[in-house]
């Protein structure tokens, strides 16, 4: 233990608060970070796109209470972000961060997001990709649909067809893309770039409930979406133009409601579906999260949900492993 501490003491610490959707984390996270004087990193393949605020749950101006966050409002909703993008502005946050002798603390529910950055996973290979292997695939997909290329993915990385969702063109893509270039699986190539020893000194932490009690919390939530403006959200960014092919409008909230304004399904389906899905997202990233290694869970239950026991046991941990007190 005492040689573990010693190894993390010639890193840079880097403290990891995830879980899945609606848990509760944006609000413990704002805590530890007024209690270290850190700052928050985003790990949200949503809240990056400006005018995405209630279906991307955005933590408000309000809710920071000062507390500076990284990678929200950077994006337009017409430009694409992916892992790799945000691989590369989260390290320009980090050396940000640090330069300024603040903590960095990542914050969000986007497993392979807080991976690549955790471990530096290389994208050289896999996101430098080919236009002309790209275009077709992207071609064949609107040709022959989502489960068709899903489907040839199996073919050929089984293990990668089972990890991403047939609806997930753009990674099935990219899956197919690599083994078209490279001739070797993308999961075996991730599986050996998650072998690589971590350059940070971490903390990672999985904020969880129960699930009974984490779906009832993910319906309130769409509720109060709805009732905070969701649709009209939505359908302001579809008169400007914006559809469902975007990467920003296949987020949840905004496919499901980009479907009722086209005409395809009710108001009261689209709604029901979004639930759906959400609740079945939520289950993923727990899936996910109870792969990776050197979690922490934080099971609420077990704290009583009370969240200044939460934080307590979090900040004994910073104190004790990275050095870090309040």
């Amino acid at each position: 233990m005492t040689e573990r501490i010693e190894q993390k003491a010639k890193k840079n610490p880097l403290i990891i608060l995830t879980g899945p959707t609606a848990v509760g984390k944006t609000k413990l996270s704002i805590r530890l970070a007024k209690a270290l004087d850190a700052e928050i990193i985003s790990a949200d393949s949503m809240q990056v796109y400006r005018h995405m605020d209630i279906g991307s749950a955005k933590v408000t101006t309000e809710e920071m209470q000062g507390v500076r966050h990284h990678l929200i409002d950077i994006l337009e909703p017409t430009e694409s972000f992916d892992v790799a993008r945000f691989q590369q502005l989260a390290k320009e946050s980090l050396r940000d961060i640090r330069e300024r002798g603040k903590v960095p603390i990542v914050v969000g529910g986007t497993g392979f997001y807080i991976q690549a950055l955790l471990y530096d996973i290389d994208f050289c290979e896999s996101e430098g990709g080919n236009g002309e292997i790209r275009r077709e695939l992207e071609a064949l997909a609107k040709e022959r649909g989502a489960a068709y290329l899903h489907a040839e993915l199996a073919k050929v990385d089984a293990e990668s067809a089972a990890a991403i969702h047939a609806n997930n063109c753009k990674r099935v893509i990219r899956a197919l893309e690599f083994y078209r270039l490279t001739g070797k699986k993308i999961s075996l190539h991730n599986e050996e770039e998650r072998k690589k020893e971590s350059p940070y000194a971490f903390l990672y932490y999985v904020l969880n409930d129960e699930r009974a009690a984490l779906y009832e919390r993910i319906d309130a939530r769409v509720e109060q979406m709805l009732k905070e403006g969701l649709l009209e959200e939505v359908r302001h960014l579809y008169e400007q133009g914006l559809h469902r092919d975007m990467v920003s409008m296949q987020g949840l909230g905004y496919k499901e409601i980009l479907d009722y304004l086209s005409g395809e399904c009710s108001l009261e389906e689209a709604v029901r579906i979004l639930k759906r899905d959400t609740r079945h997202f939520a289950k993923r990233q727990l899936t996910w999260f109870k792969r990776e290694r050197e979690v922490r869970w934080l099971n609420l239950w077990e704290f009583g949900y009370d969240q200044e026991r939460v934080l307590e046991y979090i900040l004994g941990d910073c104190e004790k492993e990275l050095g870090l007190s309040e």
